[in-house]
């Protein structure tokens, strides 16, 4: 009986099976002092656990950069513990989301470990969040492996997050990413967010943008990120802003992942649109426009087809038939070129004269942004005491 249980005692610190050799007489179990289900001769074995939280701590991890210089790993881990509860990202159970976080004091970045995969990819539409009255970027960490996380959990964050809760709307953070990313720099300081999103907007509609600010100060730092809706137009909007002056700056406008040195792209109609931005800029550095019962339209009608009667009256009707949409019009002028080829003053452009300044409100808010033949219209307000004396060269 003694032997028996010495058999047993032996089989069960080596992990042998039934049917296994005898143990060596005179040898105890516990002179070889195994971990459970550890066998003779191996290294200690790390858990599953703990085995499964290296694997996917890449992938866990979140970059937090821009922090204040009071953040500590306390504030930044409860920060985001709660505001991960507050959007519903917490998707590991209740609890704390942020399991661990490392700050470089120096250079004002954490990475920031959340408890599963799927959490961090939740906080990544943190972007822009305000911490310690700063916004700051959240990004993936330099380590993050994408197709590796792509078999470990979401990669992306979920739909349904509130962000709403804590102050941020979907796309409209610092973070856009991707190959259609426009950098825009070179930008005045004084320039607000509305007056550069609404150069940037006259290409078409924005997906998101981001004005980079200075956290201590809260004021433009002189350059935007942004992607449009339409990535048709990217390409468009940066060959036609890049190299325009702005004030006292001139704009740097390229793809926000490539160099300086962008291809041009092939559109016909860059020039076009440049033109127009440039008329665009030129309002933007002057003072509120006075409201005038004349409106001027450029971006409508080109040289070649002022020279042919017929081709020019058919023009005057077709715009007099639209702009007397707004109101009473009174007269519409477009120069024509001087017969011996020379340009008047004014060839470009068509001027409206409303009887009121309710209809030339209404013609420059409705016909500003159109697209007539292709451009899209600048309308803005024109002196009344000028046009009455024929000076159409503003």
């Amino acid at each position: 009986m003694v032997l028996f249980r010495l058999q047993l005692a032996t089989i069960a610190c080596f992990g042998q099976i039934t049917g296994t050799a005898p143990p060596i007489p005179g040898m105890f179990p516990n002179m070889f002092p195994l971990g459970t289900g550890q066998q003779f001769g191996a290294l200690p074995v790390m858990p599953v656990q703990a085995m499964t939280q290296q694997a996917t701590r890449h992938a866990r991890r979140v970059y937090v950069g821009g922090l204040p210089p009071i953040a500590n790993e306390q504030s930044v881990a409860t920060f985001f513990s709660q505001v991960m509860a507050a959007i519903g990202g917490n998707t590991a159970g209740p609890g704390d989301a942020v399991v661990n976080v490392y700050i470089n004091h120096e250079k004002k970045f954490a990475f920031v470990e959340m408890r599963s995969v799927e959490e961090a990819s939740n906080a990544m539409a943190l972007d822009g969040i305000i911490f310690e009255g700063a916004p700051v970027k959240v990004r993936r960490p330099s380590d993050y492996n994408p197709s590796l996380a792509a078999t470990l959990g979401p990669s992306q964050p979920n739909p349904n997050l509130n962000l709403a809760a804590v102050g941020l709307t979907p796309g409209s953070a610092g973070g856009l990413e991707g190959p259609d990313r426009i950098f825009v720099g070179g930008l005045p300081y004084y320039f607000t967010e509305a007056q550069i999103r609404e150069l940037l907007e006259s290409f078409g509609a924005l997906r998101g943008f981001d004005l980079v600010k200075d956290r201590e100060t809260g004021n433009s730092k002189g350059y935007a990120f942004c992607v449009y809706q339409d990535l048709s137009v990217t390409d468009i909007a940066c060959a036609a802003l890049n190299g325009i002056k702005m004030g006292d700056k001139t704009l740097t406008v390229r793809r926000a992942n490539q160099g300086t040195n962008q291809p041009k792209p092939e559109q016909e109609n860059v020039l076009l649109h440049a033109q127009q931005q440039i008329a665009l800029q030129r309002l933007m550095l002057q003072p509120p426009p006075v409201v005038t019962k004349v409106v001027c339209l450029t971006q409508v009608v080109t040289v070649d087809e002022l020279k042919d009667d017929d081709e020019y009256e058919d023009i005057l009707e077709d715009i007099r038939m639209e702009a007397g949409k707004f109101g009473q019009l009174v007269n519409v002028v477009i120069p024509r070129p001087r017969p011996d080829g020379e340009n008047a003053p004014g060839v470009g452009k068509v001027f409206l004269e409303y009887a009121d300044t309710e209809g030339s409100s209404k013609a420059r808010a409705g016909m500003n942004g159109r697209k007539f033949g292709g451009n899209h219209v600048v309308a803005v307000f024109f002196p009344e005491n000028k046009f009455s004396q024929g000076e159409y060269d503003e």
